[in-house]
């Protein structure tokens, strides 16, 4: 069982406003992610929420999937808290997951099932890191073997330190495609994915 990790709780300072309620193909960013992941072969998704708690629940219901939220209280610690919050709410029964980031628009359902499977037609992996053009990218799939030492993280980090440790048991996957190295953190940066992918993304409060 796989299932995946949507980190949507960060305060979003270089944009100016919660990235997570931006319009992307008229619905809210983190509605889209999710949406995404749930397209995917993943078993389930855990969306961590911090800032805009509410509003985030708000843009996210009715979805049709296994989806659960988790508030994560310490999400102004930065994204090791995060992280931490998401790989506690997982069933136990999971063998990996895939932690997806909320300020990625153009990642595909089929870029997760990629990953996915990477991973299971590699026995010996701990982790399938995608990479375009040399540049390692998001999102990442982690086996649970990771898990214990992922939750011993801090600070504004994500899993990069416990890689580096296990970095031979890393499966590069490559990819010709952009969007795994490709984030929408700033406002400029957002109107020009939202210029790439047809001008159907719009920075506009819902």
């Amino acid at each position: 069982m796989i299932c995946g990790i949507l980190l949507a709780a960060g305060m979003s300072s270089r944009m100016g406003q919660p990235k997570q309620l931006l319009r992307w193909h008229g619905r809210p960013l983190v509605r889209h992610v999710a949406e995404v992941a749930l397209a995917s072969r993943l078993a389930g998704l855990v969306v961590v929420l911090g800032a805009e708690a509410p509003a985030m629940r708000a843009a996210l219901m009715g979805l049709a999937g296994p989806i659960v939220t988790v508030q994560c209280n310490d999400y102004q610690d930065g994204q090791a808290a995060s992280l931490r919050c998401g790989l506690a709410a997982l069933p136990t029964a999971v063998t990996a997951t895939i932690v997806l980031l909320v300020d990625q628009p153009l990642v595909s359902p089929t870029l997760v099932d990629r990953l996915i499977a990477t991973f299971e037609a590699d026995a010996g992996a701990l982790a399938v890191v995608p990479r375009y053009q040399g540049r390692p990218g998001n999102p990442v799939l982690l086996a649970a073997g990771l898990f214990a030492e992922l939750q011993t993280l801090v600070g504004d980090t994500g899993a990069r330190p416990v890689l580096e440790r296990h970095a031979a048991d890393v499966h590069w996957l490559d990819l010709d495609d952009s969007a795994v190295v490709t984030d929408a953190d700033t406002p400029e940066r957002f109107a020009s994915l939202a210029e790439r992918d047809g001008g159907q993304g719009a920075i506009i409060a819902p």
